[in-house]
């Protein structure tokens, strides 16, 4: 069962964690399975970018982008190499670290 580090978030995840996630899940399913409950404005349905993460270890191990998320990314803010939307980005056996960023289309806040 492969391990999704998640590197911490003001927001999401203060003090980071790890996850422990069926393969063939996605990240996003794996993410708010564990009450870590990153956005996802479209429904995990890839018409959005609010699910955007940034895959720190392990990008290769995941399934290829399509089209569709592709085109999506360009949009993503805070877009990386390695970055993905975590309703498309389905794990296999290997562990992975993922970023989510600090803002999405959906979501920007200011520190106070």
């Amino acid at each position: 069962m492969p391990t999704i580090k998640i590197l911490p978030h003001p927001e999401y995840c203060p003090h980071g964690a790890e996850v422990a996630a069926s393969a063939g899940t996605s990240i996003c399913e794996a993410l708010l399975e564990n009450h870590i409950n990153i956005e996802h404005a479209c429904d995990m349905s890839c018409a959005c970018t609010t699910c955007h993460v940034i895959v720190r270890e392990g990008f290769a191990s995941l399934n290829p982008l399509d089209e569709t998320e592709e085109d999506l990314l360009d949009r993503a803010w805070g877009l990386a190499p390695n970055s993905r939307l975590s309703c498309q980005a389905i794990l296999t056996q290997k562990d992975i670290v993922v970023e989510i960023p600090k803002y999405s289309i959906n979501h920007a806040k200011e520190n106070h």
